[in-house]
């Protein structure tokens, strides 16, 4: 698959420590791609080498099936972690300066710089410094700076954070806009909740190199038939004894149990009928944080 971003093989080492391993992801046009893994994972490095921060050792990046040049890299809108703002700047000078790094005219990045602060309910004046301004309300400063020049693809490094419930929700909605007009969008995340609400498609990095990728049906199918959800009213432990059956979770009269071999499960039910009354008995449908952990682990 083609995308708007092409991601392939990328390579990339300090020293003796291999940052990425053969890392490959696409975003296309119009899709929201969340991009997961522990700190230290590799996240960070291949944004940075996508946005030529960095030069991987090996491997490529490609804008609409070809390499990727300093005039491609124009169109997209880069938010990093650590915040890049001018605190001695005033707001819509700040988002407007950036847009005029990105070719746009004074007054086309003024006019959008105003609009975007309206629409990322940027809690201060227009007039006000950056440094007066709150963690979250740097936040969206710096998404407005990433969105100001109409990217048509947004790479988006921890931008959740710092925000309260009422940020996030305004975040979300402005990403589903531009989402819809055909933006692609990158983004990673430590907060699986919002990656499983927003994303089109998700990747899994471990130790530099994606262990996992694809949409949650996909990756829920690919982890189908493993834990299988029991409630039962029976005494604590029933299952403890079951060969090639783990318990992953027991909370009462639920519980949660790994099974070696998906088609043991009516001898799961036999048990459990032979301990208590059995109230509830069917394979769990893993969240993404379910889905994470299970890849991380192994």
């Amino acid at each position: 698959m083609t995308g708007v971003l092409d991601i392939a093989n990328l390579h990339k080492s300090f020293g003796s420590t291999v940052a990425l391993a053969g890392v490959s992801l696409t975003v296309a046009p119009g899709e929201m791609v969340g991009f997961v893994g522990a700190n230290g994972a590799g996240k960070s490095t291949t944004m940075r080498i996508a946005m030529g921060l960095l030069a991987a050792d090996s491997g490529s990046v490609c804008w609409h099936g070809s390499p990727l040049t300093f005039a491609a890299r124009q169109r997209f809108g880069y938010m990093p972690e650590e915040r890049g703002l001018y605190p001695k700047m005033r707001v819509v000078d700040q988002i407007a300066y950036f847009g005029q790094l990105r070719g746009m005219t004074a007054v086309a990045a003024r006019a959008s710089a105003g609009a975007l602060v309206q629409r990322m309910a940027v809690k201060a004046e227009p007039t006000d410094f950056v440094q007066a301004l709150s963690l979250g309300n740097q936040q969206r400063v710096q998404l407005a700076a990433a969105l100001v020049h109409d990217p048509e693809l947004l790479i988006l490094d921890e931008p959740f954070s710092g925000l309260d419930p009422v940020g996030v929700d305004a975040l979300a909605d402005v990403l589903a806009e531009r989402r819809a007009t055909g933006t692609g969008v990158l983004f990673s995340s430590h907060q699986l909740e919002l990656v499983e609400r927003l994303c089109d498609r998700v990747a899994i990095i471990r130790d530099g190199g994606i262990i996992a990728a694809g949409t949650l049906e996909e990756l829920r199918e690919a982890a189908a038939g493993r834990v299988l959800e029991v409630v039962v009213d029976a005494r604590t432990g029933w299952a403890s004894h079951l060969a090639g059956v783990r318990v992953v979770a027991e909370d009462g009269t639920r519980v949660l149990l790994d099974l070696d071999d998906p088609a043991r499960d009516q001898e799961v039910l036999a048990a459990a009928a032979a301990a208590g009354r059995v109230e509830r008995f069917g394979w769990q449908r893993p969240s993404l944080a379910q889905l994470y952990r299970e890849a991380v682990v192994e």
